[in-house]
C-alpha cells in the first residue's frame, strides 16, 4: 500500500507541476496577444484546467490499476504459502501419529521383553535347583558305588578308560577299512583312467646308458702309454680328474670309474682325445682336460635349455637349468635321469590335465623332482631332501619344493596334489618294461628278501611279489588273525620293509584275509 500511494503522490505532483507550465503558457500568451479580450483568457484558464484535471484523473486511474495488480500478486502469494503450511500441518500431523504408535508398540515390546526375563529368571531358578538335585544324587550313587564296587572314583574312572579304549580299538580299525573302502570306491576307478591316458599318450625311451663309462683302444700298446713310465701317467691323470682308471685283462677298453658322473664324462672324453692325439704325458693331460671340462659345461648349459624344450617348461632358474642339464649324464638303475625327468614331467602334465589341474604347473613338478640326483653326491641326506633344500634356496614356488622333497612320501602327508601326481608319474615311469635295468642275481635277492619279511609275521601263510617287486601279496590265516589285526600287521610290515630293505620307488602292501569253507553234495 505505501508503494500504491508514493506512485498517487508523484502523480498529483507530476500533475500540479504540469498545471503551473500551462499557467506560464497562458499568462505568455495573454501578455503576448496585446492583453486580449477577457473572455478569451477566461476560456483558455477553463481549457488549461480541464485538461489538467483530465491528466489528473488518468493519473489516479493508472495508480489504481498498479496498486490492483500488486494487491493481487500479493495475495497469490499468500495464498500459496497457506496451501504450503497446511500440506506441512498435515504432514506433521501424520508424522505425530506413526510416533504415537511405535511408541505404543516399543511399550507393548518393552512389556512383553519384561515377561519374557521374568519367565527366564523363573527358568534359570528351576535350571539351578535342578542342577543342585543332580549334584546330590550324583555324590549318593558315587557313594553307594563306591561301596558297592568297593573301588574310589579315580580307580573306577581309570577302569572304565582302559575298557573304553580296548572298545575304541576295535571301533577304530573298523571306521579305518570302512573309510578305505569308500575312498577305494570312488577313486580307484579315476586314478586307473587318469593314469592309463597319461601312459597310452607317452611315448618316449625306456632304455638308459650304463652307470659305468668304457673306453675303446686301438691295441694293448696304448694301455702302456696310458700306465706311463712306472705309473706316472696314469696317477697323474687320475690326479687331475678325480677318476679311477682301471686297465686289466680286457682286450680294446679301459674303464674309467666315479661316484660323479659329469667328472666321469669329462675323464672319459678327455683320454680319448689323448689316446686320439698320441702323446700322453702330465702336461698334455692337463691341457686336454681343461678343453674337454669347458666343453662338458657349454653342453650341460645347452642340455638345459633343452631339457626345458622338451618339457615345455619355461623361465627355469639358471642354477637350476645348469643342474637339469648335468643330469643328462646321471644314471639310476640303469634309467637317465636325463629322459626320466622329461617323461615325468609329461606324465604329470597328461595327469593334471584328466584332473583339471594346473598342466603348467604339474610338469614343472615333474621336471624339477629328481633335481637332486645332480648334487647329492657333494652333500648329506637323500636326493629329495637335496633338491628341497636347493629348490628353497633359489626360492621356486611351494608346491614344486615340495614335489621334489616329498614324492617318495606318503600322499596323504603333503598339502598340494601335485606331490601325489609326481610320485605316481615317477612310478610309471621308473617302473614300466625297460626302463631300469636290474641284475638278474640282484633281482631275484630283492623279492626273496621282500617275501622273507612278509612270511617273518605271525599268522601270514603265503606271501607273493608282483609286478617286478612293485607289490607285495600277503595271505593271512583267518583263524588266526581277526580283521582289526590284519590292519595293523599291513601296516607293520610296510613299516619293516622300509627299514630294512633297500629297493627303487615305492612297494604297495596287499594283505587279504578270507574265510573259505567247503562242503560236497550227494
Amino acid at each position: 500500500m505505501e508503494y500504491v500511494i508514493g506512485i498517487f503522490i508523484g502523480l498529483v505532483v507530476g500533475a500540479a507541476v504540469v498545471g503551473g507550465v500551462l499557467m506560464s503558457v497562458m499568462k505568455t500568451k495573454v501578455a503576448a496577444a496585446t492583453k486580449s479580450s477577457q473572455e478569451d483568457a477566461e476560456r483558455l484558464k477553463e481549457e488549461a484546467k480541464k485538461e489538467a484535471e483530465n491528466i489528473l484523473t488518468a493519473a489516479r486511474l493508472d495508480a489504481k490499476n498498479e496498486a490492483l495488480k500488486h494487491r493481487e500478486k500479493i495475495e497469490q502469494e499468500l495464498d500459496k504459502d497457506r496451501k504450503e503450511v497446511k500440506e506441512l500441518e498435515k504432514r506433521m500431523a501424520k508424522r505425530e501419529e506413526s510416533i504415537e504408535q511405535k511408541f505404543e508398540m516399543l511399550d507393548k515390546k518393552a512389556d512383553q521383553i519384561e515377561k519374557r526375563e521374568a519367565e527366564v529368571a523363573k527358568q534359570q531358578e528351576h535350571v539351578d535347583q535342578l542342577q543342585q538335585d543332580r549334584e546330590v544324587l550324583l555324590e549318593e550313587v558315587r557313594g553307594k558305588l563306591s561301596e558297592v564296587a568297593e573301588m574310589t572314583p579315580e580307580e573306577a574312572q581309570r577302569e572304565l578308560l582302559e575298557r573304553m579304549d580296548a572298545a575304541l580299538v576295535t571301533e577304530k580299525a573298523e571306521r579305518v577299512k570302512k573309510m578305505i573302502e569308500s575312498i577305494e570306491e570312488t577313486v580307484d576307478e579315476k586314478a586307473k583312467w587318469t593314469v592309463s591316458q597319461a601312459i597310452c599318450r607317452l611315448a618316449s625311451e625306456h632304455t638308459g646308458e650304463t652307470t659305468t663309462s668304457t673306453v675303446e683302444i686301438p691295441s694293448d700298446e696304448v694301455k702302456g702309454r696310458i700306465i706311463g713310465r712306472e705309473g706316472r701317467n696314469i696317477r697323474h691323470f687320475e690326479r687331475v680328474t678325480g677318476v679311477d682308471v682301471i686297465v686289466d685283462d680286457t682286450p680294446g677298453l679301459v674303464v674309467v670309474s666315479c661316484f660323479d658322473s659329469t667328472r666321469r664324462e669329462i675323464a672319459r672324453r678327455t683320454l680319448e682325445k689323448l689316446i686320439q692325439d698320441g702323446r700322453i704325458h702330465p702336461a698334455r693331460i692337463e691341457e686336454i682336460h681343461e678343453l674337454c671340462t669347458q666343453e662338458v659345461d657349454k653342453e650341460i648349459i645347452e642340455a638345459g635349455k633343452q631339457i626345458q624344450f622338451d618339457a615345455d617348461v619355461h623361465n627355469v632358474h639358471p642354477k637350476a637349468q645348469r643342474l637339469l642339464g648335468r643330469l643328462k649324464w646321471r644314471s639310476s638303475y640303469g634309467q637317465n635321469n636325463y629322459k626320466h625327468s622329461v617323461e615325468v614331467a609329461h606324465l604329470c602334465g597328461m595327469m593334471a590335465a584328466e584332473l583339471g589341474l594346473d598342466v603348467k604347473l604339474a610338469r614343472r613338478c615333474g621336471l624339477m623332482h629328481d633335481i637332486g640326483k645332480a648334487i647329492d653326491h657333494e652333500k648329506e641326506g637323500g636326493h629329495p631332501l637335496v633338491g628341497k633344500e636347493f629348490l628353497i634356496s633359489i626360492g621356486e614356488r611351494p608346491e614344486v619344493i615340495e614335489a621334489a622333497g616329498g614324492h617318495h612320501d606318503q600322499p596323504m602327508h603333503h598339502k598340494y596334489p601335485y606331490v601325489s601326481l609326481a610320485a605316481a608319474a615317477d612310478a610309471i615311469s621308473a617302473s614300466r618294461p625297460g626302463a631300469r635295468r636290474e641284475s638278474m642275481e640282484r633281482y631275484v635277492q630283492r623279492l626273496t628278501a621282500l617275501e622273507a619279511v612278509a612270511k617273518s609275521f605271525d599268522g601270514v601263510s603265503e606271501a607273493f611279489a608282483m609286478q617286478a617287486g612293485r607289490e607285495l601279496r600277503v595271505l593271512v590265516n583267518s583263524k588266526k588273525v581277526t580283521d582289526e589285526e590284519a590292519l595293523l600287521i599291513c601296516r607293520q610290515m610296510a613299516e619293516k620293509i622300509e627299514d630294512e630293505l633297500t629297493y627303487p620307488g615305492e612297494i604297495r602292501v596287499t594283505l587279504m584275509r578270507e574265510t573259505r569253507v567247503t562242503e560236497y553234495a550227494r
